[in-house]
């Protein structure tokens, strides 16, 4: 199993293959870099080298008691890629691992480790409601997720799977039992006080300063029928800080819209990266 040990001593697991220009992939709450396997398989069949990791405190990685927050995800990927030796590379984050992507290029990204990012679903500027993003997710919803982790977490994850993540609580939605049994496989083996206090970490961190630092090429993907990261208050926003961002939106698609038309969005990315 490959794992790097980071300064506090936590051990990151990664996986990699292929050749190639290197894409890396950010996964979501409270998953793995397993998410990505769909994209991985694709990306390396078109001449990359693909790279997933597993943030800190989730699945094969140890958990993580402490540095459950955005500066230390960003700081231990940046020892994930210098160890890998990783230049030019694509930085591809869903959700949470959106945000992940936005502060790891905006403090490590520079002299020729980034070349381009893509986001899908993802979480900045700023996911909960504050002064300044009034609009934001209520603290009411952020509690009831926090409620549900702590008090049942498997049947809250289970839900979560079947319901808004996938748009599986649609009418007509054409429901998988496999791809919610593999989101729930891998929010399981997690760490629960690592994936509590991520709630903090993807809820109220602000990314407007990271958004308007960055000077690469980012392409913003977003499901119109987005349940868990409501499109008006991220995306949209997100696309008008930066200084090199395109946003393309995605009529009926969810929150996990890289899974359920993975054809589509796999597509779309490789059309970014070419470009």
């Amino acid at each position: 199993m490959s794992t790097i040990t980071v300064s506090d001593g936590t051990e990151i697991f990664y996986k990699e293959w292929g050749e190639g220009q290197p894409i890396v992939f950010h996964h979501g709450w409270p998953l793995s870099g397993d998410d990505w396997d769909t994209q991985m398989m694709f990306f390396a069949q078109q001449g990359y080298r693909v790279i997933a990791h597993d943030r800190r405190g989730h699945g094969r990685s140890s958990p993580s008691a402490k540095g459950n927050d955005m500066d230390t995800f960003a700081a231990d990927l940046a020892t994930v890629t210098r160890h890998l030796g990783l230049r030019n590379a694509i930085h591809i984050g869903h959700s949470t691992g959106g945000g992940e992507v936005i502060r790891y290029v905006a403090q490590y990204g520079g002299g020729g480790r980034v070349a381009k990012a893509v986001l899908l679903g993802a979480i900045p500027p700023r996911l909960g409601q504050s002064p300044s993003n009034p609009d934001g997710v209520p603290p009411a919803v952020i509690d009831g997720i926090r409620a549900g982790v702590l008090a049942n977490r498997a049947q809250f994850y289970r839900d979560f799977a079947a319901g808004p993540f996938y748009g599986f609580n649609r009418p007509g939605a054409v429901v998988s039992q496999g791809v919610i049994d593999n989101w729930f496989r891998q929010a399981m083996a997690g760490d629960i006080k690592a994936q509590y206090e991520c709630i903090t970490a993807f809820t109220d961190t602000d990314f407007t300063a990271d958004l308007q630092s960055i000077d690469q090429p980012v392409l913003i993907m977003h499901g119109e029928d987005d349940q868990v990261a409501p499109i008006a208050t991220t995306s949209r926003v997100a696309v008008t800080l930066l200084k090199n961002g395109s946003l393309k939106t995605y009529p009926g698609f969810p929150h996990g819209m890289a899974t359920t038309h993975a054809d589509v969005i796999n597509a779309d990315i490789l059309a970014f990266i070419r470009s």
